[in-house]
């Protein structure tokens, strides 16, 4: 499933959503800029969370890189993938925190996440990077706050695709599903790279916990769905 949109509305605009995006965008082109000077890799070194890095000393640098990963990225997919989610559900999140609530729930979800991945491989050498790990806490929060909430989702069975109104419920829980999964699967093995599937669950698992810490009040009585 690959949500499109909800049909939430939002009382102000939502200037931190945006503000993270413009941000991993710039970073992400600079990224592209070293690329092409063949310096990517000790950039993504030296400003990616590296597990057996953060663990192994307990100095401002080596703990700053659980932020500064947030704001790297792999791929054009990579970035893509991030930035849709966060555009669809980040705005409603800030909307129901304010601004500097949700801009600190972001970055101590991010932590969270960054520090589950560092637990789940100590001793690997991979820098961890991307903004996955603090949306994931962004969709856990969302869930909790607006889980009635119609998603359009495109959903792909084998070659048809299909777009359907779902409830928030059911594409979020089924994307924390799909995340628990595929790090179950791949535990053990997390020294060889590839998705930071630990990282999502712990997001996601301090999302929920969080959010009630930082969202003003719940809203009742949203419209779910378009109006015509």
């Amino acid at each position: 499933m690959l949500p499109i949109r909800d049909y939430i509305p939002t009382r102000r605009t939502p200037v931190i959503t945006y503000l993270l995006i413009a941000i991993n965008a710039v970073v992400f082109v600079y990224e592209m800029l070293l690329l092409t000077a063949g310096q990517l890799d000790p950039f993504i070194y030296d400003w990616g969370a590296v597990p057996a890095r953060v663990l192994g000393s307990l100095g401002l640098g080596s703990a700053l890189t659980l932020i500064t990963s947030m704001f790297l990225h792999g791929s054009f997919q990579h970035i893509l993938g991030n930035m849709l989610y966060l555009w669809i559900f980040g705005n409603n999140v800030e909307d129901a925190m304010g601004r500097t609530r949700f801009l600190i729930f972001y970055l101590l979800t991010g932590i969270v996440s960054g520090l589950a991945q560092v637990f789940a491989s100590p001793g690997s050498d991979v820098p961890a990077i991307g903004a996955s790990g603090a949306i994931a806490g962004v969709l856990g929060g969302y869930l909790l706050l607006y889980p009635q909430a119609r998603v359009s989702t495109l959903i792909f069975l084998g070659i048809f695709v299909r777009l359907a109104e779902v409830p928030a419920i059911i594409v979020l829980g089924f994307w924390f599903v799909l995340q628990l999964f595929n790090g179950v699967a791949a535990f053990g093995i997390a020294e060889m790279g590839g998705v930071a599937w630990f990282a999502h669950i712990g997001g996601f698992l301090a999302g929920l916990i969080l959010v009630k810490l930082f969202a003003r009040r719940q809203r009742d009585a949203l419209p779910t769905r378009r109006l015509l």
